[in-house]
């Protein structure tokens, strides 16, 4: 009597398979390795490359030959940055209403993270900033090459860190420290980083000559990756801690891992489905506002933002919402409504416009 061959719906396939553009994904002895591509942008997550890693997690999720999946960024100056805000700038702020279907891939990317049912490490080859941040946080464990450093800028280009940042920094860090990091935007150094607990192990990654720096200053930083007087990036180290992390993550059994990440991960998911989708609902309607289209636009033309002139036409009682105020103008000439309260002339006419119906 012949055995019945039982059909598998979740058979594995190969990591080559899927042909990702801004996406490196490789299987090897247990370790699957998700590497955002995009050195160039500082590994800066495009909506193409939301879709590419959410696919990758869930892939190495099914694949039982996976046990563990390391998560990192190409080349040593940044581990991610977060999304796109050339993107944003150019897509998101003309169709705000479209930041809400993007919030919604980048939610189910996060959450490819958080339903693996493997553990995660997070391999901080570089800087991790704004979402960049979230995402190391919303993996299980992580290693950080002392050269780098973590930073949220939300309030600083016109968003609110509430992609994972607001809601896992409090119970990462504490309340103090996670408004300290969310309202300030100032980098957290490695060293410092650890000692917070916002990542498990810091790796030396700074060399002079053949001599490793093991807490490298701010000077040796910039001139080992400037490639100065002798001194050079190097990621060896991390490499092979990263890889024995990842070994002894394998050396335990799989079911119980599983259960374990899920008990662990309560409080993570209670603050994430809690927040989320509001987040998701004002950040889409922020979009329409003055503050993103400035942020974004100073970051784009590499200029400050113009913090001063949005409180204080607040603080005269002028508009700081909207650029040139709310649609409350008519054109007595043509009799066009809804027009910005304070712009001179009619768009539609040309016309003066009076006064009638601006602010006072």
């Amino acid at each position: 009597m012949q055995a019945t061959e039982v059909k598998r719906h979740f058979s594995p396939r190969e990591s080559d398979s899927f042909a990702f553009e801004e996406t490196e994904y490789s299987k090897h002895d247990g370790i699957a390795r998700i590497t955002i591509n995009r050195p160039k942008n500082y590994n800066a997550y495009s909506t193409l490359t939301l879709e590419e890693i959410a696919t990758a997690f869930r892939d190495a999720s099914f694949d039982d030959r996976v046990g563990v999946i390391v998560y990192t960024g190409a080349g040593d100056r940044a581990f991610c940055t977060g999304g796109d805000v050339k993107e944003y700038a150019a897509s998101y702020i003309a169709t705000p209403r479209d930041y809400w279907k993007y919030m919604a891939l980048f939610r189910a990317y996060i959450e490819s993270i958080l339903n693996t049912g493997k553990p995660v490490v997070a391999r901080l080859n570089g800087m991790a900033v704004g979402g960049g941040n979230e995402s190391q946080l919303a993996c299980d464990l992580t290693v950080m090459a002392q050269h780098t450093f973590i930073k949220q800028v939300g309030t600083h280009v016109g968003s609110v860190a509430c992609g994972g940042s607001t809601q896992w920094l409090p119970l990462t860090v504490g309340d103090k420290r996670a408004r300290e990091i969310l309202m300030l935007n100032e980098p957290i150094p490695a060293l410092k980083a650890r000692d917070w607990g916002l990542v498990n192990w810091v790796v030396p990654s700074v060399r002079h000559g053949d001599e490793w720096i093991d807490e490298a200053g701010p000077g040796e930083i910039k001139k080992a990756q400037r490639g100065e007087d002798g001194y050079a990036i190097d990621l060896s180290k991390l490499d092979a801690f990263v890889d024995e992390i990842a070994k002894k993550l394998l050396a335990s059994f799989p079911e119980c891992t599983r259960y374990t990440k899920q008990q662990v991960n309560f409080w993570k998911d209670l603050a994430w489905h809690s927040t989320v989708r509001h987040a998701q609902d004002w950040l889409a309607l922020h979009y329409a506002s003055w503050e993103p289209l400035e942020g974004m636009r100073a970051f784009v033309e590499k200029r400050d933002s113009r913090y001063d002139l949005l409180r204080s036409r607040a603080a005269e009682g002028r508009p700081s919402e909207t650029l040139w105020g709310p649609p409350l103008g008519t054109c007595d000439a043509c009799g066009s409504k809804d027009l910005p309260s304070e712009h001179e002339f009619c768009g539609v006419c040309g016309n003066a416009l009076s006064k009638t119906g601006a602010p006072a």
